[in-house]
């Protein structure tokens, strides 16, 4: 999945619009004009389109977790890193929303995708741990799609 549909899919679930987006990206100390934002969402056969990149997707998912759960204790906005992928975006989304385990199990039991709850740890564990596992696309698309159908029945 190209981060671009990753944040596509984000913007419909929270039923953001363009100005509420942009003010997410604030919140993370990162600032997005207006047209780069409007390229980055656009489908991928537009002739404008912009690919986005993982720091621009991970200072959105930075920013979600803040507007979600407020700023952290210290009061300082950790800096946002540049590594991401599935696994990583997966736990963003997770904290942002506070969500358990079986939140995410009842979200992709919605689209009938069945997975265990260790499979499920061994998403959210160290790269270096034995049982850590790869979070796939087709694990985040449907968890993306299971969540729409909750956020948004």
């Amino acid at each position: 999945m190209i981060n671009n549909d990753i944040l596509r899919r984000l913007v419909y679930i929270f039923d953001l619009n363009d100005l509420s987006t942009l003010k997410i990206f604030t919140l993370s100390n990162k600032t997005i004009e207006h047209s780069l934002f409007s390229r980055i969402v656009k489908r991928e056969d537009d002739e404008n389109f912009e690919l986005c990149s993982n720091e621009i997707l991970n200072h959105f998912l930075d920013g979600l977790i803040i507007l979600k759960r407020g700023l952290p204790e210290s009061k300082v906005i950790p800096k946002s890193s540049t590594t991401l992928n599935n696994n990583i975006i997966l736990r963003k989304i997770k904290i942002a929303l506070t969500f358990k385990d079986a939140d995410i199990l009842a979200c992709l039991k919605l689209v009938d995708f069945k997975v265990g709850k260790s499979e499920l740890s061994a998403l959210f564990r160290k790269k270096d741990h034995k049982h850590y596992k790869v979070c796939g696309d087709q694990f985040l698309r449907n968890f993306l799609l299971g969540l729409s159908k909750t956020l948004r029945p």
